[in-house]
């Protein structure tokens, strides 16, 4: 009777220990589930500022492919360029 008994402590302690790791394991999968999404939504929000700012380059890139193919412009040589700097107060 005591070896039954003993047997039986011995396989609730078990158990309580695969309960508590079981337990533990999983309070830490969801923390690492939670910062995966926040990660993947930062990774969202980026995306979406990289697509914004490619359809603005590419707008720049579509009209100076205009001017150049269609107005016959190009880029100024460095002594054409003049730097004209704006008056105090305004």
């Amino acid at each position: 009777m005591v070896r039954l008994n003993f047997f039986l402590i011995l396989i609730v302690l078990a158990c309580a220990l695969s309960l508590v790791s079981a337990n533990h394991r999983s309070r830490k999968l969801f923390t690492e589930l939670e910062a995966v999404q926040k990660r993947m939504r930062d990774l969202d929000v980026e995306w979406g500022q990289l697509q914004l700012e490619q359809s603005t380059v590419a707008a720049h890139v579509r009209v100076e492919k205009a001017a150049r193919e269609k107005l016959g412009m190009k880029q100024p040589a460095p002594g054409q360029i003049i730097s004209v700097e704006a008056a105090p107060g305004n």
